[in-house]
């Protein structure tokens, strides 16, 4: 028998800003710079617009857009390797990630 997934994943979505500044609040794994972690994890759950939003609120909340990740690289250096990153790869840009 198979089971069913709990809750299905919502393509397409689109925040509010306050859903939006929810993604400044959460921990990061020891070991990992927490401005780092906020990106990844801003970037995994979120689409282009609700991302360059994102980027907006995470920059005047003063985090560091170039913080570096476990592989010692900025999280724009890794977005620019994935096939669909341009659009996030534009709103670090913007915010003056390197």
């Amino acid at each position: 028998m198979s089971q069913r997934k709990d809750k299905e994943k919502v393509l397409g979505e689109t925040f509010d800003d306050e859903r939006i500044k929810t993604f400044l609040n959460y921990p990061a794994p020891a070991g990992v710079n927490p401005d780092y972690h906020l990106l990844e994890k801003a970037y995994r759950g979120m689409l282009g617009d609700n991302f360059n939003t994102f980027v907006k609120f995470f920059v005047e909340a003063g985090k560091d857009v170039n913080a570096i990740g476990p592989e010692g690289k900025t999280f724009l250096q890794v977005v620019k390797t994935h096939r669909n990153g341009e659009e996030y790869a534009a709103a670090l840009e913007a915010a003056g990630a390197k």
